[in-house]
């Protein structure tokens, strides 16, 4: 796919992405504190099973379980062997019916939160979008960033690399802060600056806080603009399990909204099931 292929989708109307994957498969057995990325070797059919629900439910896209594969978060695995197996998972589980993205993520160890250096950084995604490129994926969803400079080294390893589109999601506070300084209205003027197919927001917050910052990104941003919310904010229960406050019908009234103040790229994040991927669908 490349990005003028990706506007075009769009225009035909919002593009349905999946939902949690990580939450979703410790319901299935994964336990917690493991490497999701090698539970899933072993366990091929529970994200097959997971992913295939996704596109009954009406997800366009499924991210490829590659959230941490990377060096720097994984520095005993293969890289390069590594995600094409996972790769190959998703394409398995889905047929061909939608499309795949090659997921990738904060590792949150560059400078100054640690001791990885920009270059580094960019060289390890350089070795994480190369894989994925040769695997196939349709396109590259960088999520959960939490600095605006993890994601320029996701841009700038991308376009030294691929002409796959590349698309941008972070994690921000209620009020459109990013956690380490900045704010996400910022950030995404650089970030469509530096020729990121779509960016927007994933994680941390419900999509109900959502509408006024979709808003105003829309009113700054020419690209496409994705949210990927939490199930509404998340309580601890007595087993040390977060627990999401909204249900499937109040997600996806929520989600409209964001469709309607200029989101085109929708899915969840923690929290959300294939169960709400089919309540907004049903709305949309």
């Amino acid at each position: 796919m490349t990005k003028e292929q990706l506007t075009e989708r769009l225009q035909q109307g919002p593009l349905i992405l999946d939902g949690a994957t990580g939450s979703n498969l410790m319901l299935a057995g994964m336990p917690r504190g493991v490497s999701t990325e090698l539970w899933v070797l072993e366990h091929r059919q529970a994200l097959i099973d997971l992913q295939r629900a996704y596109v009954a439910a009406g997800s366009q896209v499924v991210y490829a379980p590659t959230f941490q594969a990377n060096r720097v978060s994984m520095p005993e695995a293969d890289i390069p062997s590594l995600i094409p197996s996972l790769v190959a998972i998703s394409r398995e589980a889905v047929g061909g019916q939608v499309l795949v993205a090659g997921d990738v993520s904060t590792t949150g160890r560059m400078a100054p939160l640690g001791p990885v250096t920009y270059d580094e950084l960019v060289e390890c995604y350089m070795e994480v979008i190369t894989a994925l490129k040769r695997a196939g994926v349709d396109y590259i969803a960088a999520e959960t960033l939490m600095t605006v400079e993890e994601a320029t080294a996701i841009l700038d390893a991308a376009n030294a690399v691929t002409d796959l589109p590349v698309v941008v999601s972070m994690t921000i506070e209620a009020d459109g802060g990013l956690l380490f300084g900045g704010n996400i209205f910022d950030a995404c003027e650089q970030l469509e600056a530096m020729g990121a197919a779509a960016v927007g927001i994933n994680c941390a917050v419900g999509p109900n806080q959502l509408t006024s910052i979709i808003r105003t990104l829309r009113e700054r941003i020419s690209v496409p603009l994705i949210a990927k919310p939490n199930a509404g904010m998340p309580e601890i229960n007595d087993q040390g399990v977060a627990v999401y406050s909204m249900g499937p019908e109040e997600f996806a009234q929520h989600m409209v909204a964001l469709r309607d103040v200029g989101a085109s790229i929708l899915g969840g994040c923690c929290g959300t099931s294939p169960d709400y991927i089919r309540a907004m669908c049903q709305r949309l």
